[in-house]
């Protein structure tokens, strides 16, 4: 189609340049501005309503399976990173380090939270003493920091906003038994609330979650044939429990590690969000998201009444 003959000509189609596309969209329609630090970007009202929305949804969800919130510091100790081997290896190249403040050099660097599995850890190790402290079944609403070197605004920026779960078992049974029913959750949500299309899995052991035993994910396909990771489920084992001593005094009264996990999904459904739905028009957003709600009210004549009204509804 000519550019003359198009409804919407300062977007570039995606058929031309997808990813020119995605950024025309994502500013012309106000969902963002970017930010003077590299990699971060500001949610403009539009923006944020959209993750308020999901956000609710999501909480709603989580409560329902007996979920609570809580909220734990985004400053952690270095040495905390250095208990489970693995998930240090993993995070090291992305983690930004504080290290002096009020003109003084900190006697311990603190990372600023690019995941709690480790701050978490240390709480849980001093809440869990008895098997009737189990299950611990928390959520974090929060925001983290990963220094990523290529970004892209909402699917890929250097601060972004999640939730992330965390929760302590007696058994493997039952850490599976939530690892698969928060995955079912987010698959529900995408599908039944975001209208995304998603393929559940599990992720391969160089793909699995720095710490983890097993990893599982919903994958969403964008229009542009690439798919984007949606949300994630991982089954940690006694990995941080061993690390961080989180033990309980079971039936037996026995000493016995607890089973964690943990699971999250972030504002990179806004971009998915925005891919999967948005046309050569522009954003197009499931009206349980979108910040802008339009009503028709059908006018005319009785005689035709019935006429307009199945048009509306059409």
């Amino acid at each position: 189609m000519s550019k003359e003959k198009q409804f919407v000509t300062e977007i570039t189609p995606q058929g031309e340049d997808f990813s020119r596309w995605y950024i025309d969209v994502i500013k012309k329609s106000e969902l963002m501005d970017y930010s003077p630090v590299r990699g971060c970007i500001v949610f403009r009202p539009d923006g944020f309503e959209i993750w308020e929305h999901m956000k609710d949804e999501l909480d709603r969800r989580f409560k329902e399976t007996g979920h609570r919130n809580a909220y734990f510091p985004m400053l952690i100790p270095e040495s905390f990173f250095q208990k489970e081997k693995e998930h240090v290896e993993g995070f090291n190249p992305e983690l930004p380090w504080v290290t002096e403040a009020g003109g003084e050099k900190l006697e311990e660097r603190l990372a600023i939270r690019p995941t709690s599995e480790t701050i978490i850890g240390h709480m849980y190790a001093k809440w869990v003493q008895s098997y009737r402290d189990l299950p611990l079944l928390i959520n974090q609403w929060a925001n983290v920091v990963r220094w990523e070197k290529r970004t892209l605004p909402f699917l890929r920026t250097t601060e972004f906003l999640w939730q992330e779960g965390h929760t302590a078992h007696e058994t493997e049974e039952e850490a599976r038994a939530e690892t698969d029913q928060m995955l079912g959750i987010y698959k529900d949500f995408a599908e039944n609330f975001l209208a995304i299309p998603v393929i559940v899995g599990q992720k391969t052991p160089s793909e699995k979650f720095a710490g983890a035993v097993d990893t599982y994910s919903i994958e969403a396909m964008m229009k542009d044939g690439r798919a984007v990771q949606a949300g994630t489920s991982h089954y940690l084992g006694t990995n941080f429990a061993v690390a961080f001593d989180i033990k309980y005094l079971d039936r037996e009264n026995t000493q016995q590690f607890a089973h964690t996990t943990s699971w999250g999904m972030t504002t990179r459904m806004i971009g998915a969000l925005i891919m999967v739905h948005g046309d050569d028009r522009g954003l197009a957003l499931p009206p349980k998201v979108a910040p802008t709600q339009v009503v028709m009210i059908p006018i005319g004549p009785p005689k035709t009444r019935e006429q307009v009204v199945g048009r509306v509804d059409e």
